[in-house]
């Protein structure tokens, strides 16, 4: 049975990409811990993070990366938080999101619910800054 990440990422349920590429999409967390929440996903169902080959483990964290740079220089937080959970959904998932402080890292301080019109406005900051970083060929249109 494919993870709700598979049917997220194959088109069968809705998701705000701001990355795409072989080997990984991301896109925003529908309970994001803060603005630009995003999580990397591999397009390969692989439960837990250990069970992933190191080179898709390396290009999950480049990707990270990347999009850590753009949540800092959108949002400008003290910190960008980097975690891998799990715990929610069994597919490999990478957390990347802004950190005003350690509650942000806390699942109970979780968004509830969004509002999708502003949800949309972060994915396009997001996918717009990935853009002028040199990004492009992996940034979805929308």
């Amino acid at each position: 049975m494919s993870s709700v990440f598979t049917k997220i990422i194959d088109g069968e349920l809705p998701g705000r990409f701001v990355w795409s590429d072989e080997h990984c999409v991301g896109f925003l967390s529908i309970n994001p811990l803060g603005p630009g929440h995003t999580l990397v996903v591999p397009r390969a169902e692989i439960d837990q993070w250990l069970d992933a080959p190191p080179a898709l483990v390396e290009h999950l964290t480049r990707v990270a990366h990347a999009i850590g740079v753009a949540v800092r220089d959108i949002w400008a937080p003290p910190r960008v938080g980097l975690m891998v959970a799990g715990f929610e959904v069994p597919h490999l998932h990478v957390h990347v999101f802004p950190a005003p402080d350690m509650t942000a890292f806390d699942f109970a301080n979780a968004a509830a619910s969004v509002d999708g019109a502003e949800q949309d406005g972060y994915a396009e900051r997001l996918r717009e800054t990935l853009r002028g970083a040199g990004h492009g060929a992996s940034v979805p249109a929308a």
